[in-house]
């Protein structure tokens, strides 16, 4: 396990390195799922899903995690070096920028609130790295619930900008936003 914190009301959020061989079938059945159109792999296979994840586990710039409540798989987190990624191509990188993926397991119904709580969770974990200084997101420009979430979670709209797979909308998350917005409890 790489990272845990309690979230009142949901349970024991956990993320651990997504392991292909052992994951491959789960996330399969995720990313093709009708409601995760927006990830792009709706077409995939579970050994081409294998293979996309054994080329990320394979990176040192790019991470795969598999998100856990309360030991029940409900989700894939991604993190990323925007340098090293398409995005980085298409604005300019400043040093600090960490880019993130989400998708929370479609086909079942998530407690009320969950992405809500997830999202700060994630960037609590992106943030402990001290170097990290601004969150780094480019959803599709028609994700309309993803676009509404970041802009409740404070993060700031840039360009839209071309992407190899998609029209997406760039949008920033600031450590000193996210910190005002999230105070640590005394």
């Amino acid at each position: 396990m790489t990272y845990q914190e309690t979230i009142p009301g949901f349970g024991e959020l956990t993320l651990t390195v997504v392991d292909p061989d052992a994951h491959a079938a789960l996330l399969h059945g995720w990313v093709t799922a009708p409601g995760a159109a927006f990830w792009g792999m709706g077409d995939h296979t579970v050994a081409e899903v294998h293979e996309v994840y054994s080329f990320v586990d394979s990176l040192s710039t790019h991470h795969a995690y598999l998100i856990g409540l309360d030991g029940t798989p409900v989700g894939l987190f991604q993190s990323y070096r925007p340098e090293a990624d398409p995005v980085g191509e298409r604005y300019r990188v400043r040093p600090g920028d960490v880019g993130m993926h989400l998708l929370l397991a479609p086909g079942r119904r998530p407690p009320r609130g969950l992405t809500t709580a997830v999202g700060p969770a994630l960037a609590r974990f992106l943030f402990r790295d001290p170097d990290h200084r601004r969150i780094v997101v480019e959803p599709d420009v028609r994700n309309r619930f993803a676009l509404r979430r970041l802009e409740r979670e404070g993060f700031t709209f840039a360009d839209e900008i071309d992407m190899p797979d998609k029209r997406a909308q760039l949008a920033f998350l600031t450590r000193e936003r996210f910190e005002a917005d999230h105070p640590v409890p005394a």
